[in-house]
């Protein structure tokens, strides 16, 4: 089995888990801002929800353009 088909071998799980990512990320800004009026505690929250919401949506996004990819070399010729 070849990398490219391991890692995008299953687009609907790495669309959720972007949409989650996108949704953490929303969060920790949330948290930031709220941590500008209240005290900058929430701030720190919100940084780590944030890079944890990048994470998880840079790995799902890898596992999207895998999928993409690897079909786009292995299409069949008409």
């Amino acid at each position: 089995m070849s990398l490219l088909e391991k890692i995008g071998q299953d687009p609907q799980r790495s669309m959720q888990r972007f949409l989650s990512g996108l949704g953490l990320f929303i969060i920790g800004v949330c948290f930031i801002f709220l941590g500008y009026y209240q005290h900058y505690l929430w701030q720190m929250l919100g940084v780590v929800i944030l890079a944890c919401g990048c994470l998880l949506a840079i790995y799902a996004y890898i596992g999207l353009f895998a999928n993409r990819l690897y079909h786009i070399f292995n299409r069949t010729k008409p």
